[in-house]
């Protein structure tokens, strides 16, 4: 019953400092230094203790280093889905389509979308080509992926995100 509650420990602790350490890298990715070096504070010391903890425990079982890896996995998991829900910002979006089909062109600014569009040529067959430069909130990133599927399912589009943006507006 002992090994249970260490690995139950274990396995918590764990899950709460990837999650935090997930979050973080998330926060510091968005230019929020002191929130970061807060999280780190608290992450460290948290793995401090578990590490601790699991490394000069008495008792020899392969559960230990299982809750430890769970932990991990399930923290990353969580940390993830936080860092989604929780840490919005803007994307980039670069789509190339032919210049014949300005179909989602006229179709994005229709509904309101800051775009700028730079003609090019292909360097594999010289057919001439449009490149779509967007900023978008993402949350607004699925959306706009189904209305240039829909509008041109062979698009080229490029994802990218965005620390900052400034001047200009965005929808």
């Amino acid at each position: 019953m002992e090994l249970f509650f260490i690995c139950l420990k274990i396995f918590s602790a764990r899950i709460l400092d990837v999650t935090i350490a997930t979050f973080r890298q998330n926060v510091m990715l968005k230019g929020k230094i002191i929130g970061s070096s807060i999280l780190a504070f608290i992450e460290i010391m948290i793995w401090f203790l578990v590490a601790r903890e699991a490394l000069i425990i008495a008792i020899d079982s392969f559960w230990i280093p299982i809750s430890y890896s769970l932990g991990y996995a399930t923290g990353t998991l969580i940390g993830s889905i936080l860092s989604k829900h929780f840490i919005k910002g803007e994307v980039g979006l670069q789509i190339i389509i032919d210049e014949n089909k300005k179909e989602l062109l006229n179709s994005l600014k229709i509904r309101g979308y800051p775009i700028n569009v730079l003609h090019l040529e292909s360097g594999f067959n010289s057919v001439p080509k449009l490149m779509l430069f967007l900023e978008v909130k993402s949350k607004s990133l699925k959306k706009i992926q189904t209305l240039i599927q829909k509008n041109d399912p062979d698009a080229f589009i490029v994802v990218s995100d965005t620390k900052r943006v400034l001047n200009g507006f965005m929808k």
